[in-house]
């Protein structure tokens, strides 16, 4: 098992205000400070592996987001902290589908054609509303479910997601048998998979990880797909100097 370092508090000082009832308070400052949360990092390894602990889901092309929701609104925030504005309505619809008063959940917004294939360009260029699909769940009512293990947050993510499709979907995962999705991903020209530890926690630092991603490096949408961020400053990866992260089982 390898063990990494927890990073310490962000620079800067923040100053909650608790009000006059503190249990209403604090699940308001805990819900704002959610707000500075970053997604999960993935570590890239090459090849697939089928193993009883790790949980495997499609890789799915699309910009990865945070979805806060209180209440009736939402913010779909980027792994970058940038909140996104083109989709107002795909917003909405969360946070009208969310079955809680509010929850942070981390997904994928992305446009999709059949058998789970996305479609890039076509979300990049805003040629249709994209769909958010959530495959993880940070909080939910003012709680911190970070450090429940990956299988508990699945169920506690699939009960507030609605079970009639609409433009908030959760992302199902197979155990154990990774080499299958992965063949199943390339026949069908998906981007790959990814593999999750069970037991995993949520863990925001960026140094640290338990998700692991495989790429079909025959993915005909990854062709040329760096020109088309030549002239859009702002999107993308973590940018070119950034370090992976370590693997961690914790």
């Amino acid at each position: 098992m390898l063990v990494g370092s927890v990073a310490g508090p962000r620079s800067g000082s923040y100053s909650p205000h608790f009000g006059s009832r503190s249990g209403e308070g604090l699940i308001r400052w805990f819900e704002d400070l959610m707000v500075h949360a970053t997604p999960m990092r993935l570590l890239r390894i090459p090849e697939p592996f089928d193993h009883p602990d790790f949980l495997f889901e499609p890789k799915l092309d699309g910009f990865r987001a945070l979805a806060h929701v209180r209440g009736h609104r939402c913010e779909l925030v980027s792994r970058n902290v940038h909140v996104f504005k083109s989709w107002p309505q795909l917003a909405e619809e969360i946070a009208h589908a969310v079955r809680a008063h509010s929850a942070v959940l981390d997904g994928e917004i992305c446009c999709l054609e059949p058998e789970l294939r996305t479609h890039f360009r076509n979300l990049l260029f805003r040629r249709e509303w994209p769909f958010f699909y959530a495959f993880d769940v940070l909080q939910i009512n003012g709680r911190d479910v970070r450090h429940l293990p990956l299988t508990e947050r699945k169920a506690r993510l699939q009960a507030i997601t609605p079970a009639v499709e609409g433009r908030l979907l959760f992302l199902d995962s197979i155990a154990g048998r990774g080499r299958d999705l992965f063949r199943v991903a390339c026949e069908r020209d998906l981007e790959g998979i990814v593999a999750k530890w069970g037991q995993g926690t949520y863990q925001t630092d960026r140094r640290a990880t338990s998700w692991l991603k495989i790429k079909n490096t025959e993915y005909t949408q990854m062709r040329d797909r760096h020109e088309l961020f030549q002239d859009r400053p702002g999107h993308g990866g973590r940018g070119k100097n950034a370090s992976p992260p370590a693997l961690v089982l914790r």
